[in-house]
């Protein structure tokens, strides 16, 4: 079974990274790191498993690791070494974190995800990366909360950021642009179906337009909460049974707190809105709630994060645990180890992107 090394069963120096295995193998396939560029996979032979401390580097942009070019890595109990690609700018893993930054200015990026201790793999996904489109510095930012499988989350990480942009109207009105494109991407989840499963998943997806405007949109309950002079400003919308109760029983629907004490759409799902969830979807609603504001001197940072974060801590917890820490990807692994630390259960994944030095 697969699990987490600790931060301090790894070797640091500077840039480099060494682990305690250079490859692994199961079955005819294995994992190999070469000069710390990837993976390559080959034939092997069964059980070929070779112990060596190997030095891995980060591969350099601009003198500074960029987390579209790092791969993410998952570490067995015993040490050896299973390793899951990452797509450009984004991606799963039962354990992980990187950072980057943007191409001007003083904006940066960190995250951090960790699979929770459910008897089932990480659902959770992730988009961090600065995109350059129609003259613009773009930085894209969201985290998927997947349920029931990981098929929908990971659809939306290749999809969704795709269909807003490609919404015609997105530069005049990005409201509306952004609502349109949650529920077109719905739609071609639910078309998809089978293919896509049964499961669905909750979205929180934050835009920055050069580095000045914030567009943030939500279904589901991952959070985004805003820091503004050391004060928590939550730009999303958590989308709860009991509270859109009226618009589940005008559907058909109705809440139960049955089993358990949590409230459910039908008994079955703790979210009232969310992608895929063909099987509830008369039910549901997947359109989402959009905000905005401005990026200005007294704008210090945002977070975005997946419940298995808010369901321990608040809003204001979690701002004052970032604001002390400088490095985004130190102050999401923070986030992330003190949820832990206060027993969270489920996935965790947290995004930390600070817009000034």
């Amino acid at each position: 079974m697969l699990m987490c090394l600790k931060e301090e069963d790894m070797y640091y120096k500077h840039d480099k990274i060494a682990w305690r295995t250079q490859s692994y193998s199961e079955g005819d396939k294995s994992w190999e790191m070469k000069n710390g560029k990837g993976v390559k996979q080959r034939n092997a032979k069964q059980g070929f498993m070779r112990w060596e401390k190997y030095e891995i580097r980060a591969d350099q942009r601009n003198g500074t690791k960029t987390e579209d070019q790092i791969s993410t890595f998952a570490f067995a109990k015993e040490d050896f070494l299973s390793i899951q690609g990452l797509g450009r700018g984004g991606g799963r893993s039962s354990c992980g974190s990187g950072k980057g930054r943007g191409p001007q200015g003083p904006v940066k990026y960190g995250f951090s995800l960790v699979k929770g201790k459910a008897n089932h793999p990480m659902e959770d996904y992730h988009v961090a990366k600065f995109v350059q489109y129609r003259g613009r510095d773009l930085g894209l930012f969201a985290i998927y909360d997947g349920h029931l499988g990981d098929s929908v989350p990971a659809y939306l990480q290749k999809h969704l950021f795709n269909n807003i942009l490609k919404e015609e109207e997105f530069w005049t009105d990005p409201q509306r642009s952004i609502s349109k494109a949650y529920e077109r991407t719905d739609q071609a989840i639910l078309s998809h179906s089978p293919d896509l499963g049964r499961g669905g998943s909750t979205a929180v997806t934050a835009i920055l337009i050069n580095g000045r405007q914030l567009w943030v949109a939500n279904v589901g309950d991952s959070r985004a909460v805003l820091s503004r002079r050391g004060q928590a400003i939550q730009m999303s919308i958590d989308h709860e049974p009991n509270t859109e109760r009226e618009s589940i029983e005008d559907r058909g629907g109705f809440v139960s707190n049955m089993p358990g004490d949590v409230a459910r759409v039908n008994g079955q799902l703790a979210v009232s809105r969310a992608f895929g969830d063909k099987n509830l979807k008369t039910h549901l609603r997947c359109d989402p709630d959009v905000t905005n504001a401005d990026v200005d001197a007294d704008t210090d940072f945002l977070i975005l994060a997946s419940d298995g974060l808010w369901k321990v801590m608040s809003n204001q917890e979690a701002v004052d645990i970032a604001k002390k820490i400088r490095d985004p990807q130190k102050a999401a692994k923070q986030l992330v180890i003190e949820s832990l630390h206060r027993e969270s259960k489920d996935d965790i994944s947290c995004i930390v992107i600070r817009f000034k030095g």
